[in-house]
């Protein structure tokens, strides 16, 4: 039995390149998928199709999707980068280029299609800056989204919780609207990952602000574990999972809040 039910879909990764959106893709060729993929480097994988992609360019987008053609199954938004780049290119990347080719992609997605898009446990403080999220995905079109980072620079900061809390605050948005047309979207919360990315991470980040994050499984996850889930929210098997932002961190969130970890290196300092 197919439960996931990826047999023959025609599924497009963005991000195939490495780290989760790489394992994402290569499983989903195990399921049986036709999988097309996007990145700023040339995939390994044997893919359907692949085309380069610069998220922080909407006509590249553009001409990526067109180049694909056809209809699309499955999204999977699994590009991103780090606190370590210029903030504007992490606002662009991560939000406003992921939403642009969500936008872009919708429009060859029919009944039955879903969307599922990687954030962070970075982007966890969603729901106390919600004044500010609001008016910022509301905002529709790329071109306005980058003007509202340029004039907002203190409330963009170093880009990195700002995109990921966006990306969370949008699929929970966004998903009321698209399952009128029977499209469902969702996002994962990843904790601390071993990807090619983690050493910028680990560059910006004290020691004790990763290992918080790890209890209290204590160690980090892979890229598998964390494609996985991804895979599942976007298969047939969960077909009324609809706007969820689910938390993939070994037990951190539930720990975090029943007070069972020890979050007082997140906390500011006095």
């Amino acid at each position: 039995m197919d439960f996931l039910g990826y047999e023959g879909k025609r599924v497009l990764v963005c991000g195939c390149y490495s780290g989760m959106g790489e394992a994402t893709a290569r499983q989903l060729l195990a399921l049986g998928a036709e999988v097309h993929g996007l990145d700023f480097k040339e995939s390994a994988l044997d893919l359907a199709s692949f085309n380069l992609v610069d998220l922080r360019d909407p006509a590249s987008i553009d001409a990526a999707v067109a180049a694909i053609g056809g209809k699309v199954d499955a999204l999977f938004n699994c590009a991103g980068l780090p606190q370590t780049a210029p903030p504007m290119d992490v606002m662009k990347v991560n939000y406003a280029g992921t939403r642009h080719l969500t936008d872009r992609v919708l429009e060859h997605m029919g009944e039955g299609g879903a969307i599922a898009s990687i954030s962070s446990n970075g982007g966890m403080g969603w729901s106390r800056k919600l004044d500010v999220l609001m008016p910022l995905i509301a905002i529709e079109k790329y071109d306005d989204i980058v003007k509202w980072c340029e004039d907002n620079p203190d409330i963009v900061n170093e880009g990195y919780s700002l995109s990921k809390e966006a990306v969370i605050v949008w699929t929970m948005r966004a998903s009321a609207d698209l399952i009128k047309r029977g499209i469902r979207i969702n996002c994962t919360l990843p904790g601390p990952t071993q990807t090619p990315m983690m050493h910028e991470f680990e560059s910006a980040t004290d020691m004790a602000v990763l290992n918080a994050f790890i209890q209290p499984i204590n160690r980090r996850s892979t890229p598998d574990e964390q494609a996985a889930p991804l895979i599942y929210l976007n298969s047939d098997a969960a077909s009324y999972v609809n706007g969820l932002a689910m938390p993939i961190d070994g037990g951190f969130m539930g720990g975090m809040v029943t007070g069972q970890v020890d979050i007082s290196a997140l906390m500011p300092a006095q």
